[in-house]
């Protein structure tokens, strides 16, 4: 299903202009604390009027200014998840689901069976919010969301409220919901490691304006881009498809088959040939102008440089090509000068296998 977005808004000092399209699977809204990302979202719910535009959702205008057309919110098929759980606290679980699937009985619910197991919520069916951790709640509050049998999901920063145990709790649900629930997601959040995670697609937001959009994995690789992109302390990094080749027990790896070659990363209890996606950090990577012996990093990749470029803090991201597979390195102008780096040079990239964060591997489903 296809999300068409178009829309011009003015609050006091603050301009909004929100252009592009996208369609399945997970769309992060991406940018710095009061880029827009929230009344966006908020416009696209009907919870606030644009002053101009248009948001259609497959088939189904919701809003055209020119056509006179602004359905209200209840008539919108859209399911919100806000950074609070938001459940009411006299009802158990089942109750706050079955909440969700009442809104959907004009129109036949999703399956509750599917989505509680889907959400591993099970076992909750019976508490109350009070007795579930953040994690719990979050998913309470997307399995009500699903059963409402919405057109498309709007998450804003749904981990926000979250510690790194529950985030890293959550997080698998997220990808199967992701690849599993047939349902577009709209996803706000200023955190690379979510997107590097999670996202199909990114819409790039900076003081109200869309400024770029497309695959997450180009925007994030684009050196252009990287002044937005690289603001948390993750910095500048690139996503890498790969699949699981074999692991190699003894020494607690798992080997990987990337379009940068096989690559040595520690053990992930996951089966051969499960998909994957990577995120590597370009502070991780280290350049070489000849193959490097004796060292204790497991993954030496031949490449050419692509461009560089300066970035605000002193150093030089530098865009690198392994037969068609693109990454990045961040090193200093002192390296750059040594080394003579330049457009067209043949390096070696080094990266470490222990640089690679568990958290950052996301299990993906390709077709």
């Amino acid at each position: 299903m296809s999300i068409e977005i178009s829309l011009r808004h003015h609050i006091g000092t603050f301009d909004l202009a929100a252009d592009f399209v996208s369609g399945a699977g997970i769309t992060a809204l991406f940018g710095r604390s009061g880029s827009g990302k929230t009344t966006l979202v908020n416009l696209m719910a009907g919870l606030m009027r644009a002053n101009s535009g248009r948001i259609k959702i497959g088939p189904r205008v919701l809003f055209d200014s020119e056509a006179g057309i602004d359905l209200p919110a209840h008539q919108r098929r859209i399911g919100y998840v806000f950074q609070e759980a938001r459940l009411f606290p006299h009802l158990t679980v089942k109750q706050n689901l079955l909440y969700g699937a009442w809104f959907a009985k004009l129109r036949g619910s999703a399956n509750f069976d599917h989505v509680v197991s889907m959400l591993g919520i099970g076992a909750l069916l019976t508490r109350r919010p009070l007795n579930l951790s953040g994690g719990e709640k979050q998913r309470v509050a997307i399995g009500r969301a699903l059963l409402s049998n919405p057109d498309i999901l709007l998450m804003d920063e749904p981990l926000a409220s979250l510690d790194d145990d529950r985030k890293g709790e959550i997080l698998p649900y997220l990808e199967r919901l992701r690849d599993d629930a047939a349902v577009p997601i709209i996803y706000v959040t200023h955190a690379v490691s979510e997107i590097a995670r999670l996202a199909t697609s990114v819409v790039l937001l900076a003081d109200g304006k869309s400024i770029a959009s497309g695959a997450a994995a180009d925007i994030l690789g684009r050196l252009d881009l990287l002044p937005f992109t690289a603001q948390d302390e993750s910095g500048a990094g690139s996503l890498i498809d790969a699949t699981i080749a074999r692991h190699e027990v003894e020494d607690q790896l798992s080997v990987l088959v990337s379009p940068l070659g096989e690559l040595r990363i520690p053990a992930l209890a996951a089966p051969i040939g499960m998909a994957l996606r990577i995120q590597i950090k370009a502070r991780d990577v280290m350049l070489s102008l000849s193959r490097p012996t004796d060292i204790s990093a497991l993954n030496i990749v031949p490449c050419r440089i692509v461009a560089l470029r300066d970035d605000d803090g002193g150093m030089v991201n530098v865009e690198l090509d392994h037969d068609g597979g693109h990454f990045l390195a961040r090193v200093t102008p002192k390296s750059v000068r040594h080394l003579e780096l330049h457009p067209g040079k043949e390096v070696y990239a080094v990266i470490k296998s222990v640089a690679f964060d568990r958290r950052h591997v996301g299990a993906w489903a390709r077709t």
